[in-house]
């Protein structure tokens, strides 16, 4: 893997430069969480936390809203909120229902969801990443958005860190 932001054959130049973000966030992710077992990956702190599996599903749960958002223009449908609902909010709901997964399934997640992204990334311009749009109720534009989902997966790395420290203590 090359460590620069640039160009990437089939996108656009400011797609291709914002992928390349999105690559590097994704590959310090999973360096992260490289090697971890089931019982690292529910390990829970305390009663209010979530766990680093909790974590990694919500990182795929962030992105498959913004698609649901974005490239379909609507808001989600009952399964997917069904599916994705304790992902995305994590808490209680979190602790609930994401548990018992290999490292395996919540990779398989995370790729499932990015290839959709770069599908739809494929399909748009330059131009497109600053279309404003409305977003939590303030001016925004497709280039903020895309920015935010790997913002937020690269603070929930910081806490991934953390918690595999405190779980392998």
């Amino acid at each position: 893997m090359e460590f620069k932001i640039s160009e990437l054959t089939g996108y656009s130049t400011e797609i291709g430069h914002l992928i390349s973000m999105m690559n590097y966030a994704r590959f310090t992710t999973l360096n992260s969480v490289e090697g971890l077992s089931i019982h690292q990956l529910d390990y829970l702190p305390n009663k209010d936390s979530n766990s680093i599996g909790a974590l990694l599903l919500h990182m795929a749960a962030v992105e498959i809203g913004f698609q649901i958002e974005i490239f379909d223009g609507r808001k989600p449908n009952q399964q997917e909120i069904s599916d994705w609902g304790a992902a995305y909010e994590l808490g209680s709901l979190g602790r609930e229902k994401i548990k018992g997964n290999p490292l395996e399934f919540y990779i398989d997640k995370l790729n499932f969801v990015r290839n959709r992204t770069l599908l739809e990334l494929s399909k748009r311009n330059d131009e497109w990443l600053y279309e404003e749009r409305l977003w939590d109720n303030h001016i925004s534009n497709n280039y903020f958005i895309w920015f935010h989902v790997f913002e937020d997966e690269i603070n929930h790395r910081g806490q991934i860190r953390i918690l595999r420290k405190m779980a392998t203590m």
